[in-house]
């Protein structure tokens, strides 16, 4: 039997460049995540950068001089923003802490309630049975109310490490003006120091990935924010009414978290909210939490076909694939980013997938 060694070498190489491109993703994100103050810059000079060039052509400014207005603009909105949201956000955890062993035995008692009222006799469920769900439901309770704890703790200690926040803020703020102003220079220098056909085929990698992903995710972040700002305002005014909000702001960065991850949405959070408030009889907040709900659904569908041209083009199955793989790679955060990674690799792979990956590793052509 003669083996084609052609044939094998053009395999390995292809399997040798999909594994290198599957370790370059994952060393980027993890560079990302450690450069993170450089890539928030990079993101704001992408948003500013309209905003710099036309104050530069009406004003007959410098690129530098339009830089520096644009920039103490968005730093002073951005810096009082966060003043008022980390106080705010750090007095409603804290409370929201102390008062958490309190939710979970109106919690655990409730279950209890409700579980009293079934007539286990009648659908023949044993002694043993009704001790299972018994403990079953004080440790679930129990494992929420401890993932509470260390969610707000770990808040907590983040947002009140204030010299690192400040170091933080001001990296960003720097770099950004350094990117805003000599853009063309960073350029320069990434295209002197590497081979011309790295950076061709990174370039071109790169405009077909913020195409699509960016347009994408810069049309989710809107419809997610506005989605926040409708949560919090009605949140804060069924407050100042006098409804049982306690933790508006909490709950709104909770649900708008919910919003962003694929396939859920804040329906997941303000259904169940709205369920349990008319079950303890509280009528006005579960109406309240429709008529806010309602609100979204409507802004979402009526914005949502102008300001999302192009969808993923994934089946929902992978998304949630990938939801499931970066949750158990890195946490709640991986629910979030396993969906970015896998449009990734499908703007990357796009050829490959198109054709099949094993027809493509694998055809003799």
């Amino acid at each position: 039997m003669v083996i084609d060694m052609g044939y094998w070498n053009k395999v390995i190489k292809r399997v040798v460049i999909f594994l290198l491109t599957l370790l370059g993703i994952y060393l980027a994100f993890k560079l990302a995540v450690f450069y993170i103050p450089f890539l928030i810059a990079f993101i704001i000079s992408i948003i500013i950068d309209p905003f710099i060039k036309l104050i530069a052509k009406k004003s007959k400014f410098t690129r530098k001089t339009s830089a520096i207005l644009v920039l103490v603009f968005v730093s002073i909105i951005l810096i009082s923003i966060l003043i008022c949201g980390i106080t705010t956000l750090i007095s409603e955890a804290s409370n929201l802490l102390m008062s958490s062993n309190e939710y979970f035995e109106k919690a655990y008692f409730k279950i209890q309630e409700i579980i009293s009222r079934i007539d286990f006799s009648k659908i023949k469920i044993s002694s043993e049975v009704y001790q299972i769900i018994q403990s079953s439901t004080y440790e679930f309770l129990g494992t929420t109310s401890d993932f509470l704890k260390n969610a707000l703790t770990s808040i907590l200690n983040f947002i009140t490490s204030i010299p690192t926040i400040a170091i933080y803020v001001v990296i960003t703020l720097i770099a950004t003006y350094f990117i805003c102003t000599d853009k063309l220079y960073i350029l320069d220098q990434v295209e002197h120091h590497f081979p011309k056909e790295w950076v061709r085929r990174v370039g071109i990698h790169t405009r077909k990935i913020i195409s699509s992903l960016g347009g994408y995710l810069k049309a989710q972040a809107t419809l997610i924010l506005i989605s926040f700002i409708i949560v919090l305002v009605g949140l804060c005014i069924m407050k100042i009414i006098g409804f049982n909000i306690k933790y508006p702001l909490l709950a709104a960065l909770g649900i708008g978290f919910i919003d962003a991850l694929p396939i859920l949405g804040s329906g997941t959070v303000m259904v169940p909210w709205a369920v349990i408030s008319a079950m303890n009889g509280d009528i006005g907040l579960a109406l309240g939490m429709v008529a806010i709900l309602a609100i979204i659904i409507i802004v979402r569908q009526l914005l949502e076909p102008k300001i999302i041209s192009k969808h993923i083009g994934t089946h929902p199955i992978f998304t949630l694939i990938a939801m499931y793989t970066g949750y158990r790679s890195i946490g709640i955060l991986g629910m979030l980013i396993g969906p970015i990674i896998l449009i990734i690799l499908k703007n990357i792979f796009a050829t490959m997938i198109d054709k099949g990956v094993a027809k493509a590793l694998f055809d003799r052509k």
